[in-house]
């Protein structure tokens, strides 16, 4: 079953979002681009308290660390982010697309 994972960042902006898009060559308003292998679902957006959240859902925790490692952790380091987010990971129970 995939897992579910949730980033909180403090001191995050769109703009930094959009510079670490670029690194990864994936244009987050028309969906075109390099997604990672695995990712099965991806949102992202700015909460009322100025947390940055990122809340994905992967079918494997190892597909998500393969993607961290490979492209996101030097995506990140390109785009001179060093904010360490919260993580969560969530073993989810169900996982359906009512649009798909």
């Amino acid at each position: 079953m995939p897992e579910a994972l949730t980033l909180e960042f403090n001191g995050v902006s769109e703009a930094d979002y959009e510079a670490v898009n670029k690194q990864l060559g994936i244009d987050m308003r028309t969906g075109q681009g390099d997604w990672p292998a695995g990712l099965l679902s991806h949102a992202a957006g700015m909460a009322d308290d100025g947390l940055f959240i990122v809340s994905e859902v992967w079918s494997s925790r190892t597909a998500q660390e393969s993607f961290l490692a490979s492209r996101l952790g030097p995506a990140f380091a390109a785009a001179g982010l060093t904010a360490a987010p919260a993580i969560r990971w969530v073993p989810l129970l169900a996982y359906h697309r009512p649009d798909a």
